[in-house]
């Protein structure tokens, strides 16, 4: 039986976060790969806000704020009253995260050549066709999709 499109995803999903998951383990790492990309926000320009830390990692604001309440409890991140508004909430990295990104650095370095390896083997590299499924569905996304093909099987 042919599988659908998205349970071919989450297991894609599986494996990848899986293997890199343990890559963290391997090397002493008290690390989860969700929070990889409010590092990498973080690295670039802090502190944050959520929102910004969301917009800049391409994730949804609620999953920003609860990656960041689990770094804040791991001691990776710290939450500092923001400066014009007391009620905003400014995240940066904690000591303890600034100890880790020599060996996150590591650990990422091998993550994207494993990547171009899998890249390289396969006949499109997977990480141009996301990229592409990405871009064709921010044109038409996949809800509006559903709807025409139901509008053209059933004629409503």
């Amino acid at each position: 039986m042919k599988q659908g499109l998205g349970t071919q995803l989450r297991h894609l999903i599986e494996l990848l976060d899986g293997a890199v998951g343990q890559s963290y383990v391997e090397a002493g790492l008290a690390y989860r790969p969700r929070y990889t990309p409010v590092m990498r926000a973080l690295l670039a320009s802090a502190p944050l806000t959520i929102g910004e830390i969301a917009a800049r990692a391409g994730i949804t604001q609620p999953a920003a704020t609860q990656t960041v309440a689990l770094m804040i409890k791991e001691g990776l991140l710290v939450a500092d009253a923001g400066k014009l508004d007391g009620r905003q909430k400014m995240i940066s990295l904690s000591e303890a995260g600034r100890a880790m990104l020599p060996r996150l650095e590591g650990c990422w370095k091998a993550t994207a050549l494993a990547a171009a390896s899998l890249d390289a083997q396969l006949p499109y590299p997977l990480s141009q066709v996301l990229a592409e499924a990405i871009d064709a569905l921010k044109q038409e996304s996949f809800g509006d999709r559903i709807r025409a093909a139901r509008k053209e099987q059933d004629g409503w």
